[in-house]
């Protein structure tokens, strides 16, 4: 059984209230990037590429049983660390679970204020094909 996605929001709430500046919160975002696995080249196609983003990124989803899986990568550090969070928070969840997700840990931590209004849009644009996918996986 996967984690709630509250409890994983709370983890990532604490971890972010370590931190006294935006600077170091940054970092933080940029080495959740860096550890989160990359996709193979062949996933890279412009039908997993996510609409909105300044940057690119690619987004995959795949079903294992009632569980939607994700794996992304970006050409940008501070935006494949905000997918690794979203991939953190919501791979591994129920398709439901994951469209009625509301992403509080956002707002709390701060994240969309920070964010220059392009790379905001994005965050929207990634969360909406996140749940895009879960809807489709739904519908199988």
């Amino acid at each position: 059984m996967s984690q709630a996605i509250k409890d994983i929001e709370a983890d990532l709430i604490d971890e972010f209230s370590f931190f006294d500046d935006w600077m170091d919160k940054y970092q933080h975002i940029i080495e959740m990037g860096q550890d989160l696995p990359g996709i193979d080249q062949a996933s890279k196609t412009d039908d997993n590429i996510v609409h909105g983003c300044q940057s690119r990124v690619w987004l995959v989803a795949k079903v294992e049983g009632d569980r939607v899986i994700y794996r992304a990568d970006s050409d940008a550090i501070i935006t494949k660390g905000l997918i690794a969070m979203l991939i953190r928070v919501l791979s591994g969840q129920t398709a439901d679970t994951i469209i009625q997700a509301d992403l509080a840990f956002m707002e709390k931590i701060g994240i969309r204020e920070h964010l220059s209004p392009t790379r905001s849009n994005g965050l929207s644009a990634m969360i909406k094909q996140m749940k895009f996918y879960a809807i489709a996986a739904k519908g199988r």
